[in-house]
This record gives structure tokens, sequence and C-alpha cells, in this order.
């Protein structure tokens, strides 16, 4: 099992099979849905910002796993986890995997 968050961390220009694939993540985890030119639907769909936190997280999770599944199908998505800011409405999605083996899935 693999945790991956939205944390902005330095790409790797040769990575391996796992670095890619986390790093694929962390890119559709940090991206606004609509704001791909080519790819309006890429990222995550933040209509529920201002929705109170319990809302947004339940949307949320939708939100990222499709996303995931979507443009990652190289993994499995065993759970999508919030770390809350209450003070500043923040939520920062924590996402669990595991990595299918070439040729799954």
């Amino acid at each position: 099992m693999i945790e991956i968050t939205s944390d902005v961390s330095p790409i790797i220009l040769n990575p391996t099979r796992e670095e890619e694939i986390i790093q694929n993540i962390k890119t559709i985890l940090g991206t606004v849905q609509g704001s791909v030119p080519l790819d309006r639907g890429f990222g995550i769909d933040i209509a529920t910002i201002d929705e109170p936190i319990p809302i947004a997280k339940a949307r949320l999770t939708g939100t990222v796993l499709t996303a995931i599944q979507t443009y990652e199908p190289r993994v499995e998505v065993l759970q999508v986890l919030f770390e809350e800011d209450h003070s500043i409405g923040q939520l920062k999605p924590i996402v669990q995997i595991n990595i299918r083996e070439e040729g799954d899935g």
C-alpha cells in the first residue's frame, strides 16, 4: 500500500514505473478540473469548495476516485482519506493505493 497526497514534490524526469504512477496521481490531485486546455475533464472538480466539510469530503471522495480510475488505471484505490484543517476549512486528500502488476486490470 502506498499513500499519496497532493503535496508538491520535484518532478522525476526518468521515473521508475512506481514513481511515474505516483507522480501522475499527484498531478491529478493537484489539478483543478477545467484548467487543462485540451482536456477539461482532467483533475479534481472543486465545485464543493463552499460545502460543509462532511458534505465536501463525501463528494470529493467520489471525484478523486473517478479521476484516478479514469486517468491512472494502473492502480487500485483502497481508500481516500482527508487531512482536515477546520480553522481554515481546508481538506487535503490522502489516497491509499495498490499498484497493479503489469498486464492486470
